[in-house]
This record gives C-alpha cells, structure tokens and sequence, in this order.
C-alpha cells in the first residue's frame, strides 16, 4: 500500500525557493511561514530579486516591529499587491530595506497603489519643515519660508524624501513578484523628478528661513534644473543640475542658492551648478542679463546643447520663465555657429575617452550603444533641425523621439526600436542604482554570475526555455548595445538616404534643406555637393544602388569621423564608379566590415591614396584580416621586389617593361601607404618599405633598358654599369615625397672603347631617367643625379676610374659628407661595391676629417640654414630644414662619422637611426642625447610622410593650426584631433634635439 503524502511535503523547502542562506529553514519557520497555507508567500518570497536578502530583511523587520508584526504578516497573507511591493522593494534594494527597518511603521505607506501627484509630493515635504508661502514684494508661487529651519531639519527631510522614494521603488518593482502593472519608465521617471522639485521647493524654503530671518526676501530668485531633471527623466540616484538667476544678483540672493544647495545635498542628492556660464569658476547667481550676455559673447556649443533641457523648477517661476524665453531662441541657432561641429564631434570623443577601455562593455551611460549614444544622437538631431521644427522643441529624450519620428527626420520604427532600447538600458541603470542608493552605471563583471543573476530578476527577466535568466540578460544588454550602436549610425543617414533613394516607398523623407541640414551638422563642409554623392551612388543598376543604399549609412558615419568627410565621400564615388565592373567590391565591403571601416579612414583622411586605389584595387582586398593578422602587413619585401623584376624581365620593350615595374609599385606603395595610415607600421617599416620598392623598380628599368640597347646593337653592352644610392635612398630612409639621389657609374669591358663606353651608358642612363620621370597617374619617379662631380655640369656618368681620380684630387667637404650615404643599390653589384672600397678611403679618411673640412662644413650649414629654407616657411616647423628637423639630425649624425668612422667600423653605415644606435652603444653620445635625436628624427619623418598622404603631394612644411593640421596629426598617430597640441609635441621634441645639435655640431 502506497502512503499518501504528508501535508509538509506538499510545502516547497528552501531548495526549491532559490534560498540559500543556512538560516534560511528556521527563519521560514520563526516567520510561521513553513506551512500548507503560507505557500503562496513562500512562492512570492522566492520570486524576490534576491530572496535570501529578503527573507534576512524580514527577520530584522519583525524584530523591530515586535508584536505588531502580526498586522504585517495578515497583510502580506491576503494583499498580493502589497506582498509583491514588498517583497520586490526588500529584495532589489538594501538600502531601502534598511530605511523600512529603521522606520518600521513605514510599511504602512507601502499599503498605497498609486503614486502621489507632484503638488501632494511638494506639500508633503514642505509640511516637514512647517512652511508657510513667502510674503513680501518679491513672493512667488513656489517660494515659501520653512517654520522649523533648525539643524534636526535635515534628517526630518531626509526620513520622508526616502518615504516617498521607497513607495516609487516598491511600485516598480512590485511586477517582478506579483502579477501587478508595470511601471513604464517615462512614469517612474517623472515622479522621481517631481520628487526633486518638491526636494528643492523644501530646501529653498529652508534656506529662505535661515538667510532671511529678518523680513522677506528682498530678492527674486529662480531655480532652473537643467539636465535629466530638467527634461523629467531622473534617476533613483542622480546628481541633480541647477543654475539660479535672480534680481539682483546680491550676496543675499548667492547665499540663498548657497543655502538651498547645502540642505538639499545633505538630505536628499547632490545638487550640481557646474552648467552656469563659466562653470565652477563663474559667479553661483548672476541676473538675466548677464546670463544673456554671456550666452551671446562666450558660450560654446556644448553649453547650448546643455540649454536644451532648462526647466524653471522652483522659487520665482516667472523669472525662470523670462530666462528660456531669453535663451531658448539661441540653443536653437546653436547649429549656424561656425564651430558647431567640431565642438560637437570633440564632445563626443570625449564623452567616449572618459571611459576606460576595459570598462566599456559594462558602462550603461558613457560606453558605446549605451544611454549617451542615444541622447547625444537626439539632441544634435533638435539642434539641427529645431530651428524651422517647433515640434522638436521638447526636453526628454523619448518625447524627443516621438517628434523625430513624426516630423520625419527619424524612421518610425528605427524610433521605436531606440525608443525601446532606451529604456531598457534605463530600466538596468535604475535597478543598479537602487540595490544600495548609490550614483553607478555600472553593470556586474561577466565573471560575477550572483550580481548578474540578482539583476536578471530585479529587472524581471526569466530564462526563455534555453539560457537561464542570466544567459538572457547578457543577450539582451548585448542585443540592445548593438541595436543601439546601429540605430546611432542610422539616425542620421537613413533618412538622407531616404531622401535621395526610394528605399521605402512608405518611409517618411527629408526634405532637401532638411538633409542639407543633416549633412552640415555631421561635419560636411559642401553638404550640397555630398547629397549630390549620395544620389549618385545610389542610383543607377538597381542592385548595386541597393547594396549601396545598405551600406551607405555605415560607410557615412565611419566617414564623419575621418579629418575630411567631404573628400572621403567624393573618393568613395570615384573608387565605386572606377570599380563599377568589379562585382567583388560591394560584396567585399557588405561582408567585411572590417574592410569598410578601414577603406573610409584612408579615404577621409588622404588625397594620396585614393588615385592609387582606383588604379590598384586589388590593395583593398587586403584591408581584410587574415589568420594571422592584417593582410596589408602579409607581403615581404623581397618578395615584392622579385616580383616587379619578375614582371618587368617579361618584356623586350623597355616601355613595356618599365610600366608593368610601375604597375606593381603603385600596389605597393598603396600597401604600404595604407598599412602606415592605419597604424600598422613603425616609421622605419615604411623607409626601408618604399625604398626597397624603389631600388627595385631602378634595378628592373636598368635591366630593361640595358636588354634593348644590347638587342639594337647586337652585341654584349660594352660597359658595366652601376646605380649608387645617395641621400635617403642610400640610407633605405625614403619618405613618400623623396626623390631617389643616385650616381652612375661605368667601367668598359675589356677591349671596349672607353669614350664609345661612357657614351653608351650616358644613354643608357638618360633613358632610364626619362622612362622612369615620364608622366603618370601615379607619384613621380623622380631620379635625381645632381651629386655628381660638378653637379648638373659634370657628366651624366663617369667611370671608375674618373671617379676615383676625381674624389682623391678634387672632392669638396660637402662631396665627402654626401658619399657618406653612398651604398649600391642596382646594375652590376661587383662594380658597385669597387666603386664603395674606392670611396671608402675618401669618406673614411685616415685620423678622420680635418679641422678645415669640419669647419667648412659648419660654415656651409649655416649658409644652408639662412638661405635654403623657402621663402615664408617657419624654422620651427619645417620638418626638413628647419630646427631639429631632418637635416638637422642627419649633419650632426654624419659629423659624427667623418669624426670617428676611421676608429668604429660600425659607422660604416649609410642609416641615420642605425648611426645613432651605433653612436650610443660607442658612448660617442650620451644616451640621453641620442634619444632626443632618434625622437626628433622619427617625430620629423613621421610628420613628413602624414603631410604627403593627407595632401597627396610633397610637402615639408607643417601647417598651422586649423583643419590640415588635424587631419596631419591624426595621419602621424597623434592620439586625439587636437592638432594645436601636435604641433606642441612637434616643436617640444625638435626644440630639445636643437639644443643638442648646437652642443655637437658646434663644438
């Protein structure tokens, strides 16, 4: 015979109910709750956002309240609605339940179903101080005197304001226990902002009482929140934002703002007045006027953006009133200021710098698709358009929406969906700030499972049947970062989009002024010409202007953020229209977001590249990652360089031969260029990068050339014949703006005329130049032999034997120092390195440099120093000639060689950074030294190169403050767009290195 159940074992142990403390059993039973007709409390109890932190508080609860505790326990049994009040406010906040415990009698406030109205709100507050309305010339509707202004006041206030919080919090959390309404976020929001303007009502009424004991106020004094509490959407916790305007603007009138601020901080929230005119350090109170007047003299754009949440809250309203009637007309031509973008785009990089970057995926308010995405996002799109847009002029982020999306400028379900996103990350941040009354945003790490569990059901999240309640959180704060981070890039470009392609047929579009609007406000200096872009490349074959159309708002907003959107857009046309036949572009860039990311830095952000990318597109398959790494950084070097010999060797006509070398060097140097732009390589990557590309584009030409002569003659070249490298090519130090220095040397095969030789490989020589210096879409190729003897007047190419006769007889000082870069770089490698060991002794004297020759040298450097640099070029900050620049380093670095390359071998070297390696392991230079030069060198080129690819042709001078400079700075890795603080950088680092090179050079 089966026994039927006991009627205990029909009661859920504490297992089952989620509890987890030890204690738990013999509190159920103290509680008398371990029965048949306590399991639908049991139920409730485990259904608590943390039910053993409930259940303890419980236990405190009964204590305190003693025999009472039996009303309590009646009410819990037979109201459901209070049960889920207060099992969910015990189980979601500590510190509430401390203040319940700390006042237990309170629970009978938690027995209300509805929230009090905003006036009962500030009667209620004002009744704990005793206050009576303001009499007098100044009274006003909102200000009162306090008749109990003593120092107990401030706990009275403290004890109801968190009253009146607990029975908000119990409401909104009733819905995670019982089956009871939610609260929608807009409701919990608003009463919590009526809860301040009651807060700061009672505390002004304090502060009348105590400033004013005397009479009445003699003052007119309007309180102003700004803020979320300005636009009705407050926090549990918040920093509450303030700005007073009074008449007169008196030590009576500062001491009452004082006042207000000090009791409401100690018994309510922080109250902040850091958004008045000049901050901190402006005046607490200032008159109408002068506010006014600050707004139309020195305010930024930030300012006006804050302006846009300004609500008169307290004391003389109709003073407040006259102050948005005065201001509001300005926030809403904030948009025509000539810095109204890069004040806006500096304001959001910087909200996005203020979070570390192991803390952004956790950061509600400030990291990416986060709280500040979306408001940011709403608050430039009512700036642009509340100018001829009434409707936009409201101050909550979600009404703000709702006009949006009614006035068209938003998509109506891209409205809703930020809308619901929103509040989302809103309800997490309530939720947060609850649990102990403290001011956070801060989700629980990933590995704090207990902290993400308690916040899935504070925030009245289950499992779904296939992740457990916290799996499901996580998705969701997933989900929504990335809807948001999503809808922020659409916001503004769908509805432009729109606007030029019928995407939707039943989508609301932009009106052209409306988009001209847009595209001003997100940086675009000719929006006319970029909307023009847009319906380009959206239009034509239908499916690429789809495809098109899809990717365009992302492509947009990677470009918005580049130092020159316009150009970026325009690049983009030309590489989509240049590669209209190539059906893997599109799909490349739909399908490799990281491909599209990079390709709109390069485009935004240089005028170098994007020819070369039209002309070498399969460079931008590369922008793709590859297992190990960014494809750009794939290619070697040597291989490169076999390839374009390879290529070249396949054609008899040197033409033929010499573009197919161009050919691969233009997808060379967009690799390279590329790479550098993205960061992915250090300045001596890039050098030695562009000069192997250049060394073997020269090798490749010479062997073509070479080939034809041989076929017209029919016979074997009568001479050998070398390429030497000088300057930056023989030290493997190009930049992108360099030309290749070179010498030509011959020496005749044996029993070859010598004069028919040198004549042959004159011509041979000419023709390289001319073939390699002939026109192109590409950058020059410039082949420069002016170091010759006799510079341009001397022999195109000399023999061996000349040059050695030369050099030993009539070589110069500067001759001497030019050979100290001199190194084989193409033609007959056994010749080349003859012509070395023959200069070897002339570069490399014996004792080293004469006293003469260094001081010619100094004296021709001063002479280059005063006459050489352009006309209207600033020493400070030519990268080439001026002070600590590039020729700078390399005079003293090369001083140093002549000085004591005789004794250290090592200084056989044509590098300057490998000199100057040299030069501190040898303690020539103290350590220190060398690193103000190595800096001031790589600073200089680095500065160099960034001015060729953002300018797209050679430059050495850098440009003073303003937009070029910025997008300089950013191309030479500067962290930030503050090209003021670049050029800083820049001149601190060559000022130091000057101070050197005069020490050395000079002495």
């Amino acid at each position: 015979m089966v026994r039927p159940p006991s009627a205990r074992s029909a009661v859920p142990g504490v297992g089952r109910l989620g509890l987890l403390e030890p204690t738990a059993a013999a509190s159920l039973h103290e509680l008398g709750w371990d029965n048949l007709e306590s399991i639908p409390v049991l139920w409730a109890l485990s259904r608590a956002p943390d039910a053993d932190l409930a259940l303890h508080t419980l236990m405190r609860l009964r204590a305190e309240i003693g025999n009472g505790w039996a009303a309590v326990d009646s009410a819990i049994r037979e109201d459901t609605s209070l049960r889920g009040r207060l099992f969910g406010l015990l189980g979601a906040s500590s510190a509430l339940g401390d203040h319940l415990v700390a006042r237990p009698s309170a629970w009978e406030i938690l027995r209300r179903k509805d929230l009090p109205e905003r006036d009962e709100a500030v009667a209620d507050l004002l009744a704990v101080v005793d206050a009576e309305p303001e009499q007098g010339p100044c009274a006003a509707p909102m200000l009162f005197r306090a008749g109990n202004a003593g120092p107990d006041v401030v706990a009275s206030l403290r004890t109801r304001y968190r009253d009146q919080l607990m029975l908000l919090a119990a409401l909104d959390l009733a819905a995670t226990v019982e089956n009871e309404p939610v609260l929608p976020y807009q409701v919990v929001s608003r009463h919590l902002t009526d809860l301040a303007d009651a807060a700061l009502t009672a505390a002004l009424a304090v502060a009348v009482a105590r400033v004013c004991k005397d009479g009445p106020v003699p003052v007119r004094l309007g309180v102003l929140a700004m803020g979320k509490s300005g636009a009705c959407e407050l926090n549990y916790v918040s920093d509450v934002d303030v700005v007073f305007v009074a008449e007169p603007a008196d030590n009576t009138a500062t001491r009452l703002a004082a006042e207000l601020m000090s009791v409401a901080s100690q018994a309510f929230f922080e109250v902040d007045a850091a958004l008045r005119p000049e901050g901190k350090a402006g005046a607490l109170v200032r008159t109408l006027d002068s506010h006014i007047a600050y707004y139309k003299r020195w305010a930024r754009t930030w300012e006006f953006q804050a302006l846009l949440k300004n609500r008169p809250v307290t004391g003389d309203l109709a003073l407040g009133e006259q102050y948005r009637a005065a201001l509001m007309p300005m926030v809403w031509s904030a948009a025509e200021r000539p810095d109204f973008v890069p004040d806006v785009q500096a304001m959001r990089r910087r909200v996005e710098d203020l979070v570390p970057a192991d803390m952004r995926e956790r950061e509600l308010k400030l990291g990416q698709g986060s709280l500040r995405d979306v408001e940011f996002a709403v608050q430039l799109l009512q700036l642009v358009h509340g100018r001829v847009d009434e409707t936009l002029h409201v101050a909550s982020t979600v009404e703000a929406l709702t006009a949006l999306a009614a006035g068209g400028y938003v998509g109506r379900d891209d409205a809703a969906n930020l809308t619901a996103s929103y509040e989302f990350l809103r309800l997490l941040e309530h939720r947060l700030q609850l649990q102990r009354l403290r001011r956070t945003h801060t989700l629980p790490a990933a590995e704090d499972q207990e902290g993400m569990r308690w916040l899935a059901r504070a925030a009245h999240i289950r499992p779904d049947g296939r992740q457990n309640a916290v799996g499901v959180l996580a998705s969701e704060i997933r989900r929504n970062a990335l809807r948001v981070r999503r809808l922020h890039v659409k916001l503004f470009y769908r509805p432009l989009l729109e606007s030029v392609a019928r995407l939707d047929p039943d989508a609301l579009r932009l009106s052209p002024e409306a988009a001209v609007r847009q595209l001003a406000a997100l940086g675009y200096v000719a929006p006319e010409h970029a909307l023009g872009h847009l319906k380009a490349l959206t239009s034509g074959v239908a499916r690429k202007g789809r495809i098109q159309a899809l990717l365009l708002p992302t492509l947009l907003e990677w470009l918005g953020e580049t130092p020159n959107p316009d150009a970026g857009l325009l690049a983009y046309r030309r590489v989509s229209e240049g590669l209209a036949d190539q059906t893997w572009f599109l799909r490349v860039l739909r399908d490799e977001g990281a491909v599209a990311q990079r390709l709109m830095i390069v485009l935004g952000s240089s005028e170098y590249l994007p020819d070369l990318l039209i002309n070498a597109p399969e460079t931008i398959r590369m922008y793709a990652d590859g297992p190990s790494g960014p494809l750009l950084l794939g290619p070697r070097t040597e291989e490169v360089a076999r390839g374009i010999l390879t290529a070249a060797a396949r054609y008899e006509d040197p033409r033929r031969a010499v573009a197919a070398a161009r050919s691969l060097r233009r997808h060379e140097l967009a690799r390279v260029a590329s790479a550098d732009l993205l960061g992915m390589l250090e300045v001596p990557q890039v050098c030695r990068a562009l000069s192997a590309v250049w060394v073997a584009v020269l090798e490749a030409s010479l062997r073509a050339v070479i080939r034809a002569t041989e076929a017209e003659r029919g016979m074997p070249a009568p001479a050998a014949l070398a390429v030497i490298g000088m300057g930056r090519l023989g030290g493997m130090e190009l930049g992108y703006g360099s030309d290749a220095d070179v010498l030509f040397v011959c020496d005749p095969r044996p029993g070859a005329d010598e004069a028919e030789a040198v004549k042959w490989a004159i011509g041979v020589a000419d023709r390289v130049q001319r073939l390699l210096g002939a026109p192109s879409t590409d950058p020059p190729l410039h082949v420069d032999a002016g170091l010759r003897p006799e510079g341009r007047n001397g022999a195109l190419v000399r023999t061996l034997a000349a040059y050695a006769a030369y050099y030993r007889q009539w070589a110069q000082p500067w001759e001497i120092q030019a050979l100290l870069r001199a190194h084989q770089v193409a033609g007959d490698q056994e010749l080349g390195v003859r012509f070395l060991h023959v200069i070897d002794e002339v570069r490399y004297p014996k004792g080293g440099v004469s006293t003469e020759a260094v001081r010619e040298i100094r004296r021709i450097k001063a002479r280059v120093d005063s006459e050489r640099l352009p006309r209207g070029a600033d020493p400070a900050t030519h990268t080439k000639l001026g002070r600590g620049g590039l020729a700078d380093i390399e005079w003293t670095v090369q001083l140093l060689q002549l000085r004591h390359a005789h004794e250290v071998p090592a200084l056989h070297n044509t590098s300057t950074l490998e000199s100057l390696e040299v030069i501190e392991r040898t303690g020539l230079l103290d350590t220190a030294d060398v690193a103000l030069l190595r800096d001031a060198w790589l600073t200089a080129t680095k500065a160099r190169n960034a001015l060729v690819l953002v300018r797209g042709k050679p430059s050495d001078q850098l440009p003073g403050p303003g937009p070029l400079l910025s997008a300089v700075a950013r191309v030479a890795g500067w962290p930030t767009d503050d090209g003021s603080a670049f050029l800083d950088h820049y001149m601190r680092v060559t000022r130091r290195a000057k101070a050197v090179v005069e020490r050395v050079f000079g002495g």
